[in-house]
């Protein structure tokens, strides 16, 4: 499944929530106290996949280095990072898990203990386009890995979406719901060593 290979080497519709006028680019500064601040959070997201096809579901956070996408029926996939890897399970497939280190997705830029986006060569663009502040990011050591694009919106700043560029040329896109912030999420939901919470 295409699904499952670009959410491989980096695991949602443009955003669509009004702004007022005097929406501003943010700085890279206020972005990064937002991202270190996120601590636990869950959501609904749609993703856009690199086909073009549609998959929906669930996304739960907790940083640094964990996340997990339970995606909505058709779609059987489950992806996990945890524990410095990224697995992908298929609940319907007898095939074996897929693994990759989390080091080498750009995901892993904003699941950092310590998100600096202002580090030396980490940015690669920062625009507005008249309604988010559109921050493309790269690991300055491993470039090879793709970019992510991340789309903030201000008053507060709010994560809306983000576009990944993987090593191999695939693209997905991520729109994430209104996330609800906080609150305690088991670490059993990003356990990566076993499929037992697959089907939760």
């Amino acid at each position: 499944m295409r699904i499952l290979t670009s959410l491989g080497l980096a695991v949602g519709l443009a955003v669509m929530t009004p702004l007022a006028a005097a929406a501003q680019k943010l700085p890279l500064g206020h972005i990064s106290a937002y991202l270190n601040k996120l601590q636990t959070a869950k959501g609904e997201f749609t993703q856009i996949n690199d086909d073009g096809s549609i998959s929906t579901g669930t996304i739960y956070i907790k940083r640094p280095g964990k996340v997990r996408f339970e995606y909505n029926p058709p779609e059987s996939a489950l992806v996990v990072a945890g524990s410095n890897t990224v697995v992908i399970f298929d609940k319907k497939s007898n095939q074996p898990s897929e693994s990759y280190p989390l080091s080498r997705t750009p995901l892993s830029i904003i699941l950092a203990r310590n998100v600096n986006l202002g580090a030396a060569n980490m940015v690669t663009g920062h625009s507005f386009d008249g309604t988010a502040t559109v921050v493309t990011a790269q690991d300055p050591q491993n470039p090879q890995y793709g970019n992510i694009q991340l789309k903030f919106t201000g008053n507060p700043v709010e994560l809306r979406q983000w576009i990944i560029n993987d090593g191999n040329g695939s693209q997905t896109t991520v729109v994430l719901g209104d996330l609800q912030k906080g609150g305690n999420l088991p670490n059993s939901l990003f356990d990566v060593g076993s499929g037992a919470n697959v089907n939760r």
